[in-house]
């Protein structure tokens, strides 16, 4: 009997065993299956924001195009903001889904972008990125020869004068626009460097009186080669005035000024001449480019400082237009100045008060021509056909 008990007893030690077995393998199960097991992460925004240049970008030009835009939902605030923390002026589009800049940015500084997007699946997204201007080696700006909304005579040039030299002068003059009413045929011209380089504008012809001119220059953020960027853009509007041209031939010891086709004036005067060529009035088509009621006039060794009236400047190389009361007995009949054309002094008061900057005065029969050795303004000196092979895009 007591055999018996044993192995009854054994068989039952057996089967509990076996269950308790089979139970830690089932949680043992359990638990591995568990761990496995990867929680879904979140669906992203749907909203996506595009900038351009792209964020990180170096070297941009101050004058490209910048904007934002959203896809797959809109702007709820955005902007652009410099250092300083100043919003750059911008427009937001209607759809709220495209912000484009609308001004011109400074050189050799940072731009962050601001603000917030939210897509159409209701989740906000930050907007944010940088990008950096490029920083010339240096800007060059210029200034005009013509005054906004000024009258001018009918050969008055445009002249853009740079302050430095430009390399690149092909792609400035592609950024220069000449708009006139009624068209009007011109060109432009690049002038030997005059303290810098400058370029001219002059019609082909006259100005028909009464025209209508706009300049503009777009010279901000443009290449001018060389590491140097333009400082500015610039922009004129002026008008062609009343037709006045001075003739003046020497040999006559007369000047006539005739006014729209009729001649207002007939007066006796004296012209330069002497044994020093620098004495002699230059031939060709002046202009008339500023005048002073009393002027100091020097001719070293000749004179210094004499006062003279009503002078009329038509040269850099000293000539003028002007009384000259020690010249009165030989006006008319005899040439003898130092380069200078001679009024009495009522003639001269009367002329004065008729010219006007760029008005053409057309000196003949004297034994030396204007050139690019009397000034700055000898533009009509030159034949057109030449004049237009100094464009830079000839």
């Amino acid at each position: 009997m007591h055999e018996l008990g044993s192995r009854t007893s054994r068989k039952r030690v057996a089967y509990v065993a076996a269950a308790l077995i089979a139970l830690i393998a089932l949680l043992a199960g359990c638990t591995v299956g568990s761990q496995t097991e990867t929680p879904a992460a979140p669906p992203e925004p749907v909203v996506q924001v595009t900038q351009s240049p792209e964020s990180g970008t170096q070297d941009v030009n101050p004058v490209s195009p910048v904007s934002a835009t959203a896809t797959e939902g809109t702007f709820t605030d955005i902007a652009l903001v410099n250092a300083e923390g100043r919003a750059v002026q911008g427009v937001l589009s209607p759809d709220r889904t495209t912000f484009t800049v609308g001004e011109a940015l400074g050189y050799g500084a940072t731009y962050t972008w601001r603000g917030t997007a939210v897509g159409t699946d209701g989740k906000t997204v930050t907007v944010d990125g940088s990008f950096t201007t490029v920083q010339p080696e240096q800007t060059i700006s210029a200034n005009l020869n013509i005054g906004d909304g000024q009258e001018v005579g009918i050969a008055a040039p445009i002249i853009v004068q740079f302050h430095e030299t430009v390399e690149d002068k092909a792609a400035v003059e592609k950024a220069m626009t000449v708009t006139t009413t009624p068209p009007t045929p011109g060109s432009w011209a690049w002038l030997p460097d005059d303290n810098g380089s400058r370029a001219h504008w002059r019609p082909q012809n006259y100005w028909a009186p009464g025209t209508t001119v706009n300049l503009n220059a777009k010279l901000y953020g443009l290449d001018f080669g060389g590491g140097a960027y333009g400082a500015e853009d610039l922009s004129l509007d002026f008008t062609i005035g009343r037709s006045q041209i001075v003739i003046a031939n020497a040999p006559s010891h007369r000047m006539q000024v005739v006014r729209d086709g009729q001649t207002i004036m007939d007066i006796p005067v004296s012209y330069g001449e002497g044994n020093e060529p620098r004495n002699v009035t230059r031939s060709g088509i002046h202009m008339v480019t500023e005048k002073h009621e009393d002027f100091l006039m020097s001719n070293p060794p000749f004179y210094e400082n004499v006062r003279e009236r009503w002078a009329v400047r038509i040269s850099n190389n000293g000539e003028f237009i002007h009384a000259n009361p020690e010249t009165l007995g030989v006006q008319g009949s005899s040439n003898v100045t130092n380069g200078c054309i001679n009024l009495s002094l009522g003639d001269a008061q009367q002329y004065f008060g008729t010219a006007m900057y760029g008005d053409p005065v057309e000196v003949t029969g004297t034994s030396i021509e204007l050139s690019a050795a009397d000034g700055d303004i000898y533009d009509w000196a030159i034949d057109w056909p030449t004049w237009q092979s100094m464009s830079a895009l000839a």
